[in-house]
């Protein structure tokens, strides 16, 4: 028995250890930045969209905020779509300033096919723009964001995320733990891999497209996870996602547990799915192109398979433990002590961040909670294997109502 279980058990060791190295690797060259001089004169134009669904909560604040950026007001429009909506958002976004378009649709609901919409909206217009924003009603923006895409796209990227920060990152230790989660991601994720030319991905808000990216290729992205299938859509092609780190936009996190649940369970059926429908396609273009670039973004949908695959492993492993005949060889190919320190590593790279970024000692506290966070995320994942075909859209109800002057005067305080 122990012959043919090698044969699955030897390969899956294999890949655990590599894949684990590999982002490892990668994860320490997020711990710094790049010098670069930036373009700072405003030239290119944007259509600034909000995608909104039921948010009279949170819209009149990201509307006003986004009024006052330090760009000119002549080179970009703000419009919001106002999808399916049954309360005052629409209202409320015209009363602010913004161009609104209302769209009622039975078929085709969610986030993606609301921006379908949109983008074609704009394409019929006289005026044309260089390039469309797209936030989250909930999120609030930094008075740069403008500039810093602006300053990307003269240098000739086409797909570019801004820096994910949290809104409410102090306001429960779910929204806590979620922002820790996401701080830890910009660095040893974003901006490790445009520290070393990888591709980053899109994070569905922040994110700015160049318009003729979207005329040329078409939007096409109406999965949960419209802002990956985009990502790896254009990355076959050889369009790759750049990383600006000052460009921030303040999204507002889960206050629960099982919001926080029924968000990253939607994630993880999405990435199934955009895995299943893109892997295949992506192998072929970067072997054809040689590009490590599409590589690995494969590697990156293929991150909730290699979750479910550890933890068999480590499953078997205690099997092994409660019943020694049962198994023997396997710890045999990864060398402990490089495996401890990964392990460490998991752990010290989080604290290595937060103090970059000087987090205040509510986030230390949350530090505590992280691991629930982290490991909560195998049953999440089983589960989005399980409804990876399922594409029913869920709407995260969002409350924080909060200007972008009491978030940067929380942040002093």
């Amino acid at each position: 028995m122990n012959h043919w279980f090698d044969i699955v058990m030897i390969p899956l060791q294999i890949f655990i250890f590599l894949f684990t190295v590999y982002y490892f690797l990668i994860g320490f060259c997020g711990m710094w930045r790049r010098r670069e001089v930036k373009i700072l004169t405003p030239k290119k134009t944007f259509a600034v969209i909000v995608a909104a669904h039921n948010e009279q909560a949170v819209i009149g604040q990201l509307i006003d905020n986004l009024q006052k950026l330090e760009y000119p007001k002549e080179l970009y429009d703000i419009f919001v779509v106002a999808d399916n909506c049954s309360d005052n958002t629409a209202a409320i976004a015209r009363a602010g300033g913004a161009i609104v378009y209302e769209r009622t649709s039975s078929v085709g609901k969610g986030k993606g096919f609301a921006l379908e919409w949109m983008f074609n909206q704009l394409f019929a217009m006289e005026r044309q723009y260089d390039a469309v924003v797209v936030f989250d009603a909930d999120n609030l923006v930094h008075p740069r964001f403008l500039l810093e895409m602006n300053n990307r796209l003269l240098k000739g990227d086409k797909l570019i995320q801004g820096y994910l920060d949290a809104k409410n990152p102090y306001d429960t230790w779910v929204s806590g733990t979620f922002a820790i989660a996401f701080w830890v991601i910009d660095h040893i994720w974003h901006l490790a891999k445009t520290n070393i030319g990888l591709s980053s991905v899109l994070g569905g808000t922040g994110m700015c497209i160049a318009t003729d990216v979207l005329k040329r290729h078409g939007w096409g992205a109406t999965c949960l996870t419209e802002d990956m299938e985009f990502t790896m859509k254009s990355l076959v092609e050889g369009i790759k996602t750049t990383w600006a780190h000052d460009a921030i936009v303040y999204d507002e996190k889960p206050l629960t547990f099982r919001q926080s649940w029924n968000q990253r369970k939607r994630w993880a059926q999405g990435q199934f799915d955009v895995a299943q429908r893109f892997i295949p396609k992506m192998i072929q273009a970067g072997i054809a192109r040689r590009d490590i670039r599409i590589l690995d973004g494969c590697l990156h949908l293929l991150q909730p398979h290699f979750l479910l695959l550890s933890t068999f492993f480590v499953i078997i492993s205690y099997v092994q433990l409660a019943f020694p005949p049962f198994y023997t060889n396997i710890y045999n190919f990864m060398p402990s002590q490089l495996m401890t320190a990964i392990m460490l590593g998991q752990y010290i790279l989080p604290i290595i961040i937060l103090l970059k970024i000087h987090v205040k000692w509510k986030a230390w506290l949350y530090l505590i909670m992280y691991p629930i966070f982290i490991y909560s995320w195998i049953p999440i994942v089983f589960l989005g294997f399980i409804h990876r075909n399922e594409h029913e859209w869920s709407h995260t109800r969002h409350t924080r109502a909060l200007s972008y002057n009491e978030l940067v005067g929380k942040e002093k305080v």
